[in-house]
């Protein structure tokens, strides 16, 4: 059974979803990888609370 047109939406706008926030992880220095996190409910949350209150690499490190 093909899939329907709402379930290709549903995919494209999780996809348009991830995407930034893989960049914005890219920038802070951590890894695009992080973003999986995103699809689990709950340890989502979990996770903006500690990348909001953790040692970001790119933006902490001294500029020579």
């Amino acid at each position: 059974m093909p899939p329907s047109p709402m379930q290709v939406l549903i995919l494209l706008a999780i996809a348009l979803m991830l995407y930034p926030i893989a960049r914005i992880l890219r920038r802070t220095g951590h890894s695009g990888w992080w973003t999986l996190v995103a699809l689990i409910p709950v340890v989502n949350w979990i996770c903006v609370w500690v990348l909001a209150f953790v040692h970001w690499p790119a933006v902490d490190k001294p500029r020579a």
